[in-house]
């Protein structure tokens, strides 16, 4: 008895409670009493059309699924073609890593790790003089700008695009001929962001790095230790020594540390100002791009073919969003109101795709309509906070082309819940990059909105509803439309979250066991690595490390795809 309560009836009757509450809008309009229903059909066409989708060459949401994305290993890793520059800084306290084989505090740019698992990489010397590990501690706020995607990782030629965004700023354009030229790429950095006080620049490699400009300008030596060297066997490269067990421990230990930060809140060690964001999604400051990436897919998004103009308009936001004040921005928490829209329709919107799934295997009628049952209501919970007392749909003999437009207000309500309040009080206060960030909210809950109303009506009309619209019809469909209508209904949904594509989809499917850890093929491992003569003969960890890793004729670098590995001896599974 309990669970039909809870499954059937608790659910209709909080339902058709908001239907009937006299509150219709926002809160300041049911401050200043009841709106009319007019109100909310002035403005219906097209704009809040369920049969008109969001145009093709909009990039709001992309714009929004990279924002949501900042530093977090696993969306970027996947697409890592950067997109966005943002500004950030590092508090008091945080601590900075750097693997050498000297005990010398660099005196020029270098890098530095969020990790220790990540510099030990690079803490590498003899046997019997060990290697070096130094501690770093920021004594105040050091100012450091992050490009996103894996914007560390070095991969040349058509392939490449990773450090796009760094190379427009130093050279003008891409430079993937410049993938290895590491050290000019990043004195050039330094000294362009010196006249803003940066004192260093954040990228994504194999784990999260910090390139500091100056080691003596707000850090201080925690411990400068001498530590044993990894101990590998000497080349020519042997069955046995490319699979030296403390080389793959190493290894797999830098990797368990990047995976701390696969998926949000990501590296929080360093904290972005979204309000001085730059994206060139943003079609308004970078049309020179919109033709660029005309068909292509997002793997494939790169910055080549930025024009001079274009060039110079980053440049000018670069030196505006440098030298605004912090303090000059509405003060929206951004990134937890992009977190809010995720969480509110990710888990049911996968859902809905589960349920359409399994359904198409369904033979029996029944079944099916209990299906169709569900999944309606799951679609009624989805409006439940956006379903007008105003919104009632026709009976059955009204039914023609244009049935569902009464549907209209609840997707209306739906689109601009979030952001309804920040467009008619906050939008003076908002910064351009603010402005572009409403927007991908915007453009991404009003198709989220269009797409599970329009469904919601669909089922309506159709006579899922059956509990709520008595009437609506007078028999129940028959499995050719019931079939029918979840098809459509399927390919809606599939549709969307190809639309959206958003990281939290993305996931080992089985789940791994417990001996293992989804993983996503990360660069340098498995990657074309050029290993020249030189390196060759005094390999460095890294290049052993490469080496070790890489799969003769792999692709899987190209297309990112999650897959099971084990993360206890012995490794396999890459």
């Amino acid at each position: 008895m309990y669970w039909i309560l809870l499954t059937y009836i608790l659910p209709i009757l909080l339902f058709e409670a908001t239907l009937f509450v006299p509150v219709q809008g926002s809160t300041q309009t049911f401050l200043n009493g009841p709106t009319p229903a007019d109100d909310y059909h002035e403005d219906l066409a097209p704009n809040w059309r369920l049969d008109i989708p969001s145009h093709p060459n909009t990039t709001g949401r992309l714009v929004f699924e990279t924002a949501s994305s900042l530093l977090q290993h696993w969306p970027n890793t996947r697409y890592r073609n950067g997109h966005t520059i943002v500004p950030g800084i590092i508090r008091p306290g945080t601590l900075l890593y750097h693997g050498t084989f000297n005990s010398e505090i660099p005196d020029t740019p270098d890098w530095t790790a969020t990790d220790p698992e990540h510099s030990l990489v690079f803490c590498r010397g003899s046997i019997e003089a060990g290697c070096w590990h130094l501690t770093l501690a920021a004594t105040r706020p050091l100012r450091v700008l992050y490009f996103d995607g894996n914007s560390g990782a070095k991969i040349e030629g058509e392939a490449g695009g990773t450090m796009d965004s760094q190379d427009i700023i130093i050279w003008g354009e891409p430079r993937p001929d410049k993938a290895w030229n590491e050290r000019e790429r990043l004195d050039k950095l330094c000294a362009w962001g010196k006249q803003y006080e940066l004192d260093g620049f954040v990228r994504q490699q194999m784990d999260f790095e910090v390139m500091i400009c100056d080691f003596s300008a707000g850090l201080e030596v925690v411990s400068f230790a001498n530590l044993a060297s990894l101990r590998l066997a000497p080349p020519p490269f042997t069955e046995n020594s490319t699979k030296d067990e403390r080389l793959m421990l190493r290894a797999m230990e830098m990797l368990r540390a990047s995976s701390w930060h696969h998926r949000y809140p990501g590296e929080t060690r360093v904290q972005l100002d979204l309000s001085r964001l730059i994206s060139f999604y943003d079609t308004s400051l970078f049309p020179s791009l919109i033709s660029q990436r005309a068909g292509q897919e997002r793997w494939d998004h790169r910055l080549l073919g930025l024009s001079v103009d274009d060039r110079t308009t980053l440049m000018s936001r670069l030196d505006e969003v440098l030298t605004a004040r912090e303090q000059d921005n509405s003060d929206i928490d951004w990134i937890t109101l992009l977190r809010v829209i995720i969480e509110r329709h990710a888990d049911r919107l996968e859902l809905l795709q589960e349920l359409l799934e399994e359904a198409k295997s369904t033979l029996d009628l029944t079944k099916l309509q209990q299906t169709a049952h569900t999944i309606q209501l799951e679609l009624r919970v989805m409006v439940t906070a956006y379903a007008l007392r105003i919104a009632v749909p026709p009976n059955a003999s009204m039914l023609h082309e244009d049935w569902n437009s009464w549907a209209a207000p609840v997707f209306k309500e739906c689109s601009i819940a979030h952001t309804a309040f920040m467009q008619s009080r906050l939008l003076t206060r908002l910064t351009p990059s603010e402005r572009l960030l409403l927007g991908a909210v915007q453009e991404t809950t009003r198709e989220i909105c269009r797409v599970v109303v329009g469904m919601w009506a669909e089922g309506v009309k159709t006579g899922f509803d059956i509990d709520l619209w008595i009437g609506a019809r007078s028999e129940a469909p028959s499995i050719t439309v019931t079939r029918m209508i979840l098809d459509e209904w399927s390919t809606a949904i599939n549709g969307l979250m190809a639309w959206l594509d958003w990281n939290i989809w993305v996931k080992c499917k089985p789940p791994c066991n417990s001996l293992e850890r989804c993983h996503i093929p990360t660069w340098p491992f498995g990657f074309p690595h050029r290993v020249s003569e030189e390196l060759m003969h005094e390999p460095s960890v890294l290049d052993r490390l490469t080496y070790s890793f890489q799969e003769a004729n792999s692709t899987d670098w190209r297309r990112p795809q999650p897959k099971c590995i084990r993360r206890v001896h012995p490794y396999d599974g890459f």
